[in-house]
């Protein structure tokens, strides 16, 4: 089974379950932010399903419909030892009203929904809790992870990170004592060269998040496909590039098409080559795809026993996508 060691020493399998979808519906206006409609019974048997089959991490933030997220994580992870979970902070979605508000990165905020991370995560202390806003300048971010670093030395949180696509942003952190991990957009597609160069350099764990590219990995989408109102997939926000007006993005089609066969060797379904495409391009790299049945859980975890894409599989994804190949 495919293995990272974490920044505790910790070494579990090198997939985790990315909580986002199970959060439920949540808004900013009429723009939808989450995935549609939840069961929580189906999220729950899916985050047991998920156990079952060897992952140990799991991620999910304080604004996924407003807390449910984490609570439900919480709910089904009870007593657990054995997971690590990590929470993000800063984008702030109303329990109540399930409505995006300001962000807010100020020390008496973060303090406060710490706190209720921890409730809602029936936990005494967060694994891994990550800025959430990755567009915060760096020196605006100082502020906030000399505050983290204080609820470290508290006892309240064990290790923090950012979720940013800026590579200088976390270099700039990278040296921090407490600053173990940066979450950030990376897929097949979207190789993330510069950011991965950075986390190398530095050691820090690279939680893969978008690793199934919204699901159009999955082979499962077809230009005619559409996708209900209430899903995230058909808001008209800057970074959704994958799907346009509720549709998968022909252009992304196109070029899963072109690799379509390579992603597919040994066996691999399309969900697991991509998967595996991410632990093949480097060691440091955890992907946390979104899962929210039972039938996700398994045929994610599916790809553990499968390991990395083999260097020449790599080279050629490279080659066909016009890529110039990642040196040795």
């Amino acid at each position: 089974m495919h293995s990272i060691t974490l920044w505790n020493g910790q070494t579990i399998p090198a997939l985790g379950f990315g909580g986002w979808a199970i959060g439920g519906p949540f808004f900013a206006g009429e723009v939808p932010l989450g995935w549609g409609k939840v069961d929580d019974r189906e999220s729950t048997a899916a985050i047991h399903r998920a156990l079952d089959a060897g992952i140990r991490f799991f991620d999910t933030a304080s604004n996924y419909g407003g807390g449910h997220s984490e609570e439900v994580i919480g709910a089904a992870l009870a007593g657990r030892d054995d997971v690590v979970i990590a929470t993000k902070f800063g984008h702030v979605v109303d329990p109540d009203t399930k409505q995006a508000q300001d962000d807010d990165v100020s020390p008496e905020f973060i303090t406060r929904i710490v706190e209720r991370s921890l409730r809602n995560l029936r936990r005494e202390q967060i694994d891994l809790l990550q800025l959430h806003v990755g567009y915060l300048p760096v020196a605006e971010a100082e502020a906030v992870f000399e505050h983290l670093g204080r609820l470290r030395e508290a006892g309240k949180i064990a290790a923090f990170g950012w979720s940013t696509d800026t590579p200088e942003s976390a270099a700039a952190f990278a040296g921090r004592e407490g600053f173990v991990a940066v979450q950030h957009q990376m897929n097949v597609l979207d190789p993330a060269d510069a950011m991965i160069a950075v986390i190398e350099r530095a050691g820090l764990l690279s939680i893969n998040r978008g690793p199934l590219a919204m699901g159009l990995l999955t082979g499962k989408f077809t230009p005619a496909t559409e996708i209900a109102k209430d899903d995230v997939r058909t808001a008209d926000v800057e970074w959704m590039t994958y799907f346009k007006d509720g549709r998968v993005s022909p252009a992304f089609t196109a070029r899963l098409d072109a690799i379509r066969d390579l992603l597919r060797l040994g066996g691999r379904s399309l969900t697991q080559g991509a998967l595996a495409w991410l632990w093949g391009r480097s060691p440091r790299t955890l992907p946390i795809p979104g899962i929210r049945t039972v039938a996700q859980a398994e045929e994610n975890a599916g790809a553990l026993a499968l390991g990395p894409l083999p260097p020449d599989a790599m080279a050629e994804i490279d080659r066909l996508l016009g890529r110039a190949p990642v040196p040795a």
